[in-house]
């Protein structure tokens, strides 16, 4: 891959630099609720425009169905982008992407200016499976830039027209976000320095499935946790109530389980876990009064909604000791606050760790910053889950194999 920095030694001084970016944020309305990934792409949106380039960013927001829907808008993010760029540094905005506003906003641009389309999703084009129909709106985004540079992470798993298509057909580079994150990736997959530990969260266990398949053979402990760890406790023959469970995935998970202890890989579960009747109210955060109760005695009428006190301090000692830490999927409910602790033991227990520790993106990056944790203090936090834990199972990421010469 030709960097940022090969781009900006050759000069770009008047030239329209297109920007794929990852400024899919959540929203309240239309309130930024977490801006991480908007901040992660401004060193490159900067290093451009300080040096006289016309900068077109680009970027999906969520899954609107190919046509226009304000729902789903970059209005916000634009504005958000022109804050953390500072004084002088002007965002226009343009309401479409590849008609008469944008190529309006685009020609108005002066040396230094950047602007902002909108969202790629509102054309159908972006995500189609259609190699024809995704070619031609490639083509229609291509006629606005001179150059393009990839710097959406959180994007590179997909076969998108802006991802894929479109850097061949323009001279193409990688932003500063996609080189350290394929630095860092590579630090989980080609030089890892040990002991390695893998901690495991969120939903659903089949979400995480072929990244534990690859990291049997790489990793020496897994810690499992969230939704997914309930899998697990019924693959052991332990009742889970009315837990989160994927009992089509309980044989896979049996197998995994005797390849872990074949292979030497620690695999680690929860002791105890809390529980309640019914799912907390995530809107009022009403008190839930959970209970603590052992992994293996989970009442019948239950539901498993957070590792319990005795997991925290397991969990913690488990992480203590390691070089290397990759961590994706909270451990709980963490938007409510009687189902946030354990998911702040592990973010803790990575900041107590002497190694180099990772946030793998995702709903994780999103807890990080929701309880308050300073991210500086983490060695890295990845803009994409997905795209991180794909790299991780050995796939072979669009986005980037787009960005390779």
């Amino acid at each position: 891959m030709k960097t940022i920095d090969e781009l900006l030694s050759e000069g770009v001084t008047g030239k329209r630099v297109f920007v794929r970016a990852d400024l899919n944020v959540p929203l309240d309305g239309t309130t930024i609720t977490d801006d991480g990934r908007i901040r992660a792409v401004v060193p490159t949106v900067k290093a451009l425009a300080d040096a006289g380039a016309r900068v077109i960013v680009a970027s999906h927001l969520g899954r609107p169905k190919g046509a226009p829907d304000p729902a789903f808008s970059l209005a916000p993010a634009a504005a958000r982008l022109g804050e953390l760029l500072g004084e002088g540094t002007g965002v226009a905005f343009a309401e479409d992407t590849v008609g008469t506003a944008a190529e309006a906003t685009v020609s108005g641009l002066s040396d230094g200016q950047v602007a902002v389309i909108e969202n790629l999703r509102f054309n159908a084009g972006e995500t189609s499976k259609d190699d024809t129909e995704r070619a031609a709106f490639a083509d229609r985004l291509a006629g606005l830039a001179d150059v393009y540079v990839g710097d959406g992470f959180g994007a590179v798993h997909r076969k998108h027209a802006s991802v894929y298509d479109l850097p061949k057909k323009l001279p193409h580079y990688a932003g500063y976000l996609i080189a350290t994150e394929v630095g860092v990736l590579k630090k989980l997959t080609d030089d890892v320095q040990r002991p390695y530990v893998v901690a495991l969260g969120g939903a659903k266990v089949s979400d995480k499935l072929a990244v534990i398949d690859q990291l049997l053979g790489k990793a020496d402990r897994l810690l499992i946790g969230g939704g997914m760890a309930y899998t697990f406790l019924k693959a052991q023959g332990h009742e889970v109530g009315i837990s989160l469970l994927q009992e089509d995935q309980i044989p896979t998970v049996k197998e995994y389980m005797e390849r872990a202890e074949k292979n030497g890989v620690e695999l680690v579960l929860p002791v105890d876990v809390l529980v309640a009747s019914e799912f907390p109210d995530l809107k009022t955060k009403a008190p839930a009064n959970p209970a603590t109760v052992a992994a293996d005695a989970i009442p019948a009428d239950q539901e498993g909604l957070d590792i319990g006190p005795e997991t925290r301090k397991l969990y913690a000692s488990k992480l203590a000791d390691a070089a290397t830490v990759f961590w994706n999927g909270p451990m709980g409910v963490f938007e409510h606050p009687d189902y946030a602790e354990g998911t702040k033991a592990v973010a803790q227990a990575l900041l107590d760790s002497p190694g180099f520790t990772v946030v793998g993106g995702g709903d994780s990056a999103a807890a990080v910053r929701t309880l308050g944790f300073d991210e500086n203090a983490f060695g890295h936090i990845s803009t994409g889950g997905g795209a991180s834990l794909e790299y991780l199972e050995g796939k072979t990421l669009p986005g980037l194999a787009a960005l390779e010469d």
